[in-house]
């Protein structure tokens, strides 16, 4: 009985990991499947928003920019819709 409940414990062990790590920002697109970092500083400039860097971060696209509020942020990008996955101000400590 005792080996039964430990493998029970094992396994939601396992599945609480795993839940854990789909919450995270990372995106999971296949290299051919990106849109090209031109294609997201397109739609950052569209909205008024100066880019200041993109880069690659975690499987996800990460931009560094000044939104037309003039608060900075540093957003994370789906590399194949260029939907926003996470933002984060970068002039609070939050």
């Amino acid at each position: 009985m005792k080996k039964h409940l430990i493998a029970v414990a094992i396994a939601a062990s396992a599945l609480g990991y795993s839940t854990f790590g789909q919450a995270s920002e990372r995106c999971n697109v296949p290299m051919s499947d990106w849109q090209p970092r031109e294609a997201l500083q397109q739609k950052l400039e569209e909205k008024g928003w100066q880019v200041h860097r993109i880069k690659t971060d975690d499987g996800c696209y990460k931009a560094y920019v000044v939104t037309d509020n003039g608060d900075n942020l540093k957003a994370y990008f789906d590399p194949k819709t260029l939907v926003t996955i996470k933002k984060k101000d970068e002039d609070r400590d939050d």
